[in-house]
């Protein structure tokens, strides 16, 4: 295993993961956190560790959980000075930190998802060595201002040079010399590259020896390789530029004994050439074609070569970036036996994942086409930081939980079963990932939780445990064993050439990658862009990023087509028919019982979106004098509520057959509204600045929450948390219990966050869990925010002009937006990236949407169902004789009401 192949060199339980991304641990001092209870005060020792980002504490008792404090949740670091006065108690010197959150990790010495403690508090450490404090004190001031900055590019800058100092004021450590007739050929700065980490320090290479001592000792004082050890030595291309040297000392392992990252390339290649000439007598430089001749010749297998290329093509297991990529090989997931004398068990080796599937492959085509310079067929790749950690989750939580900043992901989109992911791959709009060496391998544990790790729940009321294997497993050893077996196979052997060809070779690049249906998004490929030639630091900063985390292509290892492997053929291996149909289809007997009625509903959904074109009007009813804004529904389906421009609020009986109640709260427009259905109360939002809270049992408004200084444009509810979107520029997040607003009194409703944007804000969503909220502003800005710290993920200028709605996919991936421009767009939530964007005849209003199909409405009154595969209007609905301005459906899409300019509200059915 990867993650674990480099042997434990400590027992704390410190770990440079619970680092943010790109953060540097700089220094560390004993230290006390002084807390005072009702009793007494209490001295908890630890370890005070200042990082570049953040402020951790890391008690010696093990049942006391790590602190986190981020700088930029702080808001004032005071350093206190000792007493010394003889006639008072005798103090030490002290650091007070002032915060807004503090982070608990590890409680009860558990891997698990972070604590998050929000409010004002006052956090005591005080040193061991009191004379310290006062310079740390200072440190974290600069630390501080760095984390305060406005602009990413600038916080980046700031601490980027408080890094070169520290490394500037120091040296290799010569005393860490094996021998005294050692001699030192080249020092220099590097970092020390691991997954999702990195350590700065100083390399040193002597005749006999490669040192790397960290800047902040950690993880051990120094690391050494002795040279006549290494076995393979390769130049790496790292954060898109040619600063990283990997060293192995083994021939087969896919880990390296040393990643290092270098400053500057001229150093780089000065401690590669000295030991490669070093080393001349001692190892054989292979090439690419060198290992082809092997693998041909049967000296290589399949696996040893597949590892082989990928380490020529600089992937590497420390950079998750570009973690080595292997190919599903087997298609059949289904049977009790695997039989590996059947061509239809194996899978398709000459297409891509994205191509195995014809109908979406059709589909994808047609986007294709209509795509502006420069085009591309996949908006993901088929290797990821996240999709590696999807398959490791289980052996790396760690890892997971610094990559989704504390959190593990849902429960229903982990690595639940093999057979259902395969399923995906094949019928999933934007999944297209391939296998990873693990899978080929002899370690079973990223399979099994052994860990006993909390991985969540999942819809159908199962818990997330051991990853479901297929039937003709008979645990986890077996399966790798069979898999492996699988991998060897003749026919894999015949075919595997197919696969490099697109993964390594001639068809992963230009014309012959189009033919083969083999394009991504150029800048997953080397040399797509040169981050250095942009000159403002914030854009450089985030495409970086943005490269990093969406995957990045393999470096191309053949320019012509790749040689097939001699084999001994056997005449009894043929492709069946079933191999070549567009999906080969999981049984139901795959599916755990468990889920059968969740997967019922998936179904039920389905095969909604997949006759929504088919919707006829059951009712239409002329309810306001001006545009409806908003329609919600109550939880039993027979009450329907809608808002307008006409100043009113209006309650009708279910298929709107019966008016009940009419309310309005002022002469101003209302924009938005809410059902709470535990306490039978409707939220509505109004251009006065006001949202209003209206009892149905009780017949009146309730409370009243005034909270912005414009017109309050949308509300939305989640964990008895109230998001209010408004026109003065931010979106406010408040806490309010529904069974308080119930009561006599009036209600408080607690501030927790204010998130602030350059514009008004017209459009809010919340994906399905509440972690995540997109914003959609005026100036046509989409952004995206983490719910939990309240911080953006991503903001992206999608829009010229207005943003009128954002919704996420179901599966939280992805962000759909539409604007006042006619423009429809998908972002990717990870990266940023816009990886669809279509142009529709007229301006759309509304919409509700699966991942793949779009119910919109449109500004001539018709709604309008668009298949974002190929970006198209596959049916057009008549509807209403204004814009469609709200929308509302039910849980299985069965049933749509709409609402327009023309004041009329529709109830529509779907008819098979």
């Amino acid at each position: 295993m990867a993650f674990f192949k480099t042997k434990e060199r400590t027992k704390e339980r410190f770990s440079l993961l619970l680092l943010d991304l790109e953060e540097y641990y700089f220094e560390q001092h004993t230290a006390y956190n002084v807390t005072r209870g009702s009793a007494k005060k209490r001295k908890i020792r630890g370890s005070f560790k200042v990082c570049s980002r953040s402020v951790i504490f890391d008690p010696e008792d093990f049942t006391e959980p790590i602190l986190k404090i981020p700088l930029r949740d702080c808001k004032q670091i005071d350093f206190v000075e000792k007493e010394t006065n003889p006639f008072n108690e005798p103090k030490p010197s002290s650091i007070l930190i002032h915060c807004e959150q503090v982070i608990y990790i590890k409680e009860n010495c558990v891997v698990s998802p972070y604590r998050n403690e929000r409010g004002t508090k006052t956090v005591n450490f005080e040193l061991e060595v009191w004379r310290k404090t006062e310079d740390v004190v200072q440190t974290l001031h600069q630390l501080h201002r760095a984390s305060c900055l406005e602009k990413l590019g600038d916080q980046t800058a700031m601490i980027t040079a408080n890094l070169q100092s520290r490394l500037a004021r120091t040296a290799f450590d010569k005393f860490c010399f094996q021998s005294v007739a050692e001699t030192p050929h080249m020092e220099c700065t590097v970092e020390m590259v691991l997954p999702l980490v990195s350590n700065p320090g100083h390399v040193c290479v002597t005749n006999e020896n490669l040192y790397f001592q960290p800047l902040n000792g950690y993880p051990e004082q120094v690391l050494q390789i002795k040279l006549h050890q290494v076995r393979r030595i390769y130049k790496r291309r790292h954060g898109l530029r040619p600063l990283g040297l990997e060293v192995f000392c083994s021939e087969n392992d896919f880990c390296s004994d040393i990643y290092l990252k270098f400053y500057n390339t001229a150093d780089r290649d000065e401690i590669y050439y000295f030991i490669a000439t070093f080393l001349e007598n001692h190892m054989t430089e292979h090439t690419a074609e060198s290992y082809m001749l092997q693998w041909q010749r049967g000296h290589l297998s399949n696996y040893e070569y597949l590892l082989h290329l990928n380490n020529l093509a600089d992937r590497s297991c420390n950079d998750l970036s570009q973690y080595p990529v292997f190919p599903w090989v087997v298609a059949d997931y289904t049977s009790a036996q695997l039989d590996l004398t059947n061509a239809a068990t194996f899978r398709d080796l000459s297409k891509p994942v994205g191509a195995l599937n014809k109908e979406r492959l059709d589909r994808l085509l047609c986007r294709f086409r209509g795509m502006p310079e420069p085009r591309f067929m996949y908006g993901s790749h088929y290797s990821s930081p996240g999709y590696v950690l999807f398959y490791l989750v289980r052996v790396a939580p760690e890892h997971m939980l610094c990559l989704q900043n504390g959190r593990f992901d849902h429960a229903d989109r982990m690595f639940n079963s093999i057979g259902e992911t395969w399923k995906n791959c094949l019928e999933g709009a934007t999944d297209f990932k391939e296998l990873i060496p693990e899978f080929y391998g002899d370690d079973a544990s990223f399979l099994e939780n052994h860990l006993r790790l909390e991985l969540g729940r999942r819809q159908n009321g199962s818990f997330v445990g051991d990853v479901h294997l297929p039937p003709w497993a008979s645990d986890a050893r077996d399966f790798l064993q069979k898999h492996k077996m699988a991998l060897e196979s003749q026919y894999v052997s015949e075919h595997l050439h197919e696969w490099i060809d697109l993964v390594f070779g001639f068809k992963q690049r230009g014309s012959e990658a189009v033919g083969a249906h083999n394009v991504f998004h150029p800048l997953t490929y080397e040399g797509g862009i040169d981050c250095d030639s942009l000159e403002d630091p914030d854009q450089r900063v985030a495409m970086l990023t943005q490269i990093l985390e969406f995957g990045q292509t393999p470096r191309q290892l053949f320019t012509t087509p790749h040689p097939q492997r001699i084999v001994a053929r056997s005449p009894n291996i043929t492709r069946s028919p079933s191999l070549t149909s567009p999906i080969s289809e999981l049984t139901p007997g795959s599916l755990n019982e468990d889920s059968s009625f969740e997967d019922l509903t998936e179904e039920s959904r389905k095969l909604a979106w997949s006759n929504m074109g088919r919707l006829t009007p059951a009712s239409r009813h002329k309810i306001h004098k001006d545009a409806v804004t908003a329609i919600t529904v109550s939880r039993d389906g027979a009450s329907v509520f809608s808002t307008s421009r006409d100043s009113t609020l209006k309650m009708f009986s279910k298929e709107l057959k019966d008016f009940q109640r009419s309310v309005s709260f002022s002469n101003m427009a209302l924009s938005s509204c809410l059902m709470l259905a535990d306490v039978q109360m409707v939220v509505c939002s109004s251009w006065d600045n006001n949202v209003y809270f209206y009892s149905i049992p009780y017949g009146r408004r309730q409370d009243t929450l005034m909270g912005h200084d414009d017109a309050v444009s949308k509300v939305l509810w989640s964990d008895d948390k109230l998001f209010t979107a408004s026109w003065d520029s931010t979106v406010k997040v408040w806490r309010c219990e529904p069974h308080v607003l119930c009561g006599r009194k009036r209600s408080h409703f607690e501030l927790l966050a204010e998130l602030e944007h350059d514009a008004g804000v017209n459009a809010i969503g919340l994906n399905p869990s509440g972690t995540l909220l997109a914003s959609g502003c005026k100036d046509g800005a989409v952004t995206i925010w983490d719910t939990d710290a309240y911080r953006t993920l991503q903001q992206v200028d999608c829009h010229a002009a207005t943003v009128h709605h954002v919704s996420f996919s179901p599966d939280s991936r992805h962000v759909l937006s539409i604007g006042a421009d006619s423009f429809m767009k998908v972002t990717d939530v990870q990266t940023g990236m816009v990886i669809s964007s279509v142009k529709s005849d007229e301006e759309l209003r509304c919409f509700r949407w699966d991942g793949n199909s779009v119910l919109c409405g449109g500004q001539s009154g018709d709604l309008l169902l668009w298949d974002l595969m190929s970006n198209t209007v596959t049916a057009r609905i008549s509807a209403h004789s204004g814009a469609v301005t709200a929308m509302w459906m039910n849980e299985l899409r069965a049933t749509v009401i709409t609402g327009g300019e023309d004041g009329e509200v529709i109830y529509w059915k779907l008819h098979d």
